[in-house]
């Protein structure tokens, strides 16, 4: 890996816009107390998702997780994509090696392990059509759970009709009836919006057991109305710590246990 030239303290970061929010650095950064490792993690901001892969390697970063909106560029922008990266054609995790950087995504096996809690889920549906709800929807799809992605335009389904998932625009939607219902878009983050029109999703929760946003740290609107709704509800923190868990084994080539993923998931309820 990439060392730091001032002291040899591994730096990471979690490249993103917005960023301020990302709780990220003090999970990453628990487990490396925790552990005894000389690294940090940090934030940075970067509007420009072109200048990804440049931004990585002038700052001397030995690794890095990026976030919205930028998860298609790292995936363009890496020198190799390792695994089901290839698939969703979005990477969230990059690891300097020899003098290489390597793309990863973390985020669907992450997904999936956050679910677990809800028990049998058979039927899904997947709100966005960005980076994210690829890799959920693929990650569901590999499992053999029924997906249905919905998104606002049509123009951005062509990934899904490619890999041979269901999935409309809102025009086009039809009602049906989910176990669980996905939040992928970034509606609630910044704003009081909902992912999709109030009474639409109104109708989709009257037919669902499950909603999640992978949202985290906030009751956004979308999950306030799924419980409204009597749905049992969930946000994205549980997704963020398994897929940081994965990243951080990535980072540090080592598999961590169950009392640091301990250490990470308290770090994650801290405030910012």
């Amino acid at each position: 890996m990439s060392k730091n030239n001032i002291n040899n303290t591994q730096v990471y970061a979690i490249f993103g816009d917005p960023v301020e929010h990302s709780k990220s650095p003090q999970m990453h950064n628990s487990a490396f107390e925790f552990l005894n490792l000389d690294a940090v993690y940090k934030k940075h901001h970067l509007k420009d998702g072109k200048k990804l892969k440049e931004e990585f390697l002038n700052n001397l970063y030995a690794g890095a997780n990026i976030t919205v909106p930028h998860k298609e560029q790292a995936f363009k922008q890496a020198d190799e994509v390792i695994g089901i990266a290839n698939e969703i054609k979005a990477a969230n995790t990059y690891i300097k090696k020899d003098n290489k950087v390597l793309a990863y995504n973390t985020d669907a096996p992450g997904f999936l392990k956050a679910i677990e809690s809800f028990g049998n889920i058979n039927k899904v549906l997947v709100i966005g059509a960005g980076g994210t709800a690829k890799a959920i929807s693929l990650a569901l799809k590999e499992k053999g759970i029924d997906v249905v992605v919905v998104n606002r335009s049509e123009s951005k389904l062509e990934f899904f009709k490619e890999k041979d998932i269901k999935s409309y625009s809102w025009k086009d939607f039809r009602l049906d009836y989910f176990d669980l219902v996905v939040n992928s878009t970034s509606a609630g983050l910044k704003d009081d919006k909902l992912p999709m029109n109030k009474s639409q999703l109104e109708n989709i929760f009257l037919n669902s057991s499950y909603a999640f946003d992978c949202i985290y740290g906030k009751e956004t609107p979308f999950l306030a109305l799924a419980k409204k709704e009597g749905l049992e509800t969930k946000d994205g923190e549980d997704m963020l710590l398994f897929q940081g868990v994965l990243a951080f084994e990535y980072f540090t080539n080592t598999k961590i246990d169950s009392k640091t993923i301990e250490i990470m998931r308290k770090a994650l309820k801290e405030e910012n």
